[in-house]
Formats: structure tokens, sequence, C-alpha cells
């Protein structure tokens, strides 16, 4: 038996956790708020987690709500007319092979705990700072940081040449509601993107109080969606939600104009730099400490993978660290293990990334021809349970314009 220390009970922290107990170890997990705290808090994030994301949950016991969460079926894409008139250029949907879900944090991670304490690890609710991290790094096998605030999180440098960016490139804000009318014919991450303004997706959701729908939007800084400076309350919050639709998204606000907050706490709006940090950070004393989830790459929230990712490096992790034995965890088993989930990340990052930015031709040509070529429509909605597959076809314009001319004549 092995002696871990996880700092953060996030996604990625507590499948980690729960994973090395099953395995029979011994696991600490640090944060600094307890599971009635979370559950009564803000909301943490829109975490819409496809299959391949809820299957790495099912393998460690821990899928508690895919017989109670509204399924999301599908995805669909949207782009607004220019000129104002409320109509769309882009219109495609397809349909997922596999459902995915978003289980509002302050309703998983709560439960989570628990069974992590049923199994018999140990909770320790205290906010850890460099000191509290000597003493696990002295005490214990392996110390791993999932949360990137706080002193803590400055541990692990920015990577300047895996970020893309040194600044916030989305103001972002979420809008928890019930009362929308439900899309038709069948459940989707509605995503629009709207030029030179910024980008709204809505999916279902399981809540504390039940189902309900999240709002994203995400405004181009400096435009009419980097709006949220001003708004002071719940209330001023979903009417500042609704006034964007209202503009820009009309058949999204009739669908949203009968709203109401699930609670007060069911908003957040916010900005953050999409970064990539090296994953081991050095403590005074000499002994290293390994980066997992959101302390290591963080995107931007406008591809929905941010919990998708986080599951996959806490498999990745998981795999790793008990596949290395009784060996000591060294500088190169974490760096290793980092390169390992990169292998995958790394794409992900790309597709993220180049999102932010207003697409290019060939982009708006492969978005266009989705509308009537039903195969590439179901090839992207499902590539968002593996990015991968957008590669090369979606970032190269002559691997896309190769692929669109197969298309074309297979149909």
């Amino acid at each position: 038996m092995r002696k871990f220390t996880i700092v953060g009970g996030g996604q990625s922290g507590l499948m980690v956790a729960i994973g090395l107990l099953k395995a029979g170890h011994q696991v600490r997990v640090v944060q600094n708020r307890t599971a009635e705290e979370i559950g009564a808090g803000k909301v943490l994030s829109s975490q819409c987690m496809f299959s391949n994301a809820v299957q790495h949950e099912r393998d460690l016991g821990l899928d508690f709500w895919s017989d109670t969460c509204p399924p999301v079926e599908g995805i669909n894409f949207i782009v607004p007319n220019p000129d104002g008139s409320g109509t769309k250029v882009i219109d495609w949907a397809g349909r997922l092979d596999r459902p995915a879900y978003a289980v509002d944090q302050r309703v998983k991670m709560p439960r989570w705990l628990a069974e992590f304490q049923r199994l018999g690890g140990q909770l320790v609710i205290k906010d850890a700072g460099i000191a509290e991290l000597e003493t696990y790094a002295r005490e214990d096998d392996l110390v791993i940081v999932a949360s990137g605030k706080g002193e803590i999180g400055q541990m692990f440098a920015r990577d300047a040449a895996r970020s893309a960016y040194d600044k916030p490139m989305r103001a972002l804000a979420l809008t928890y509601v019930t009362g929308m009318t439900p899309r038709e014919p069948h459940s989707a991450v509605e995503f629009n993107l709207i030029p030179g303004v910024g980008e709204y997706f809505v999916f279902p959701s399981l809540t504390t109080s039940g189902p309900c729908e999240i709002m994203v939007l995400e405004g181009i800084p400096g435009g009419p969606m980097d709006c949220w400076g001003d708004v002071k309350t719940p209330e001023a919050h979903l009417a500042k939600s609704l006034d964007i639709l209202r503009t820009f998204l009309p058949w999204e606000y009739e669908r949203s104009k009968d709203c109401q907050l699930t609670d007060d706490n069911g908003i957040l709006a916010g900005r953050f730099a999409p970064t990539i940090r090296h994953p081991i950070g050095t403590l005074p004393s000499g002994r290293k400490v390994l980066g997992l989830g959101d302390a290591v790459c963080l995107n931007d929230p406008i591809t929905g993978q941010g919990s998708n990712n986080a599951a996959k490096a806490a498999a990745v992790y998981l795999d790793a660290i008990l596949a290395h034995g009784e060996r000591p965890y060294d500088a190169a088993f974490m760096q290793a293990t980092f390169e390992r989930f990169w292998d995958y990340a790394q794409w992900v990052v790309r597709w993220t990334n180049m999102l932010l930015q207003p697409p290019p031709p060939f982009v708006l040509e492969i978005m266009g021809t989705a509308c009537a070529v039903p195969a590439l429509a179901h090839r992207m909605a499902n590539a968002f349970d593996d990015p991968r597959d957008f590669f090369p076809w979606f970032a190269d314009p002559e691997a896309a314009g190769a692929y669109l001319a197969d298309l074309r004549q297979a149909a």
C-alpha cells in the first residue's frame, strides 16, 4: 500500500483519489470547502460531459446520475445572418451516438466526497499552502495538485510553447435556468456563433433542484457581450442574459423568455486566460509535486471540454500511477505521465484555440457543407467526444478541401 495526497477535490482529483482507494492505497484529499458548502455555494462550471468521459466515471463506479440527468442527444450549430434580420445563415444538427450528461458540480462533488469517505479516504478541510505541501510530500509517496488557485497554483510555470494566449479571450457568464421551451425534435447543445460578438450555447442539465438548462455566454472582450461588470444581482444577471438573446439570437430568446433562475447561486461571470503549465512543481525543500487537471491544462469553455479533459487526465494519471508499481514517483515519472495525457489533450487545446479566433473561409465552408451533408454533421457532433477526429481536416485548408470533395462525391 502506498500513500497519496491530492490537493483539490474536483472532477480530476476525486476520480484519481477514488481510483487509488479502490486499488488498495491510502489517500488523503485536501480542499478548502466541505461538501455542504459546495452544495450550498455558487455554480462552478457548465460541465457537459460526453460519453468517453462519462465512461471513465462509470469505470470507477461514480456514475450516479445518468438515469435521472436529462440527456444531451446532439449538437446544433448555428450562425445568425449578420444583416440583423433574425435569420440563420448556417444551421445544422448532428445526433450523438451516445448521450452526454451535464451534472451540476454542486450535486456531483458532495456525492463523490461521500463516496471517497465511505471507501476509507481521509478528507482534510483546509487551505493548503506551500508549508502544507512540504508536510504531505515528506509523508507520502506522491502529492498531486489538482487545484490551480492560490500560491500552490503558482508553482506550475506557464508553458509558453504550449499556451497560445496570455490574456483572457472571452468574457464568460453562466446562467442556470428552468422554464425553457425544450428543443425539438431532440435535446442538444445549441451552439450559436455570432461573428465579431461571441458565442452562446445552451444544453439541459441536472442541478440541486432537478432538471434545468445551462446558458453559457462567451463575449469577445470589448464587444457587446462583454457586459457583466455592472451586473450586481441574480435578477440583473438573468435580465442581461435574456437581453443578449433578444438582441442577437431571437430564436433562442423565444425559447428562453419565460425562464427563471434555478437559484440565486445559479449564476457566474468572469474571465481567465487559457493556459498550459509545466506539470512539475518544486517545493523549497526540492521535493516535487505533480499537477493535474485545470492546474496544468486550463481551456476556454468554448468547446465544452473542461470536465471531459479532467476526466480523461484522471484516467491517464491513475493508470500510470498504478502501473508504476513500487518505484519512486520521481520527476521523470511526473513528466512522462503528463506527456501521455498531452498526447491527447494537445488536439483539444488546438481545436479550442482555433474557435477563439474568427473562422477562416475553409472552416466556414465546412460548417456550411454540414447543413447539406448529414454525414459531416454527424461526424462533427461526435468529434466533441474525441476532438482528435477533427484533425487534420478541420485545421488545414487542403485537407478540408479534399475531405469535402470526397463527401460531395459520395453524396
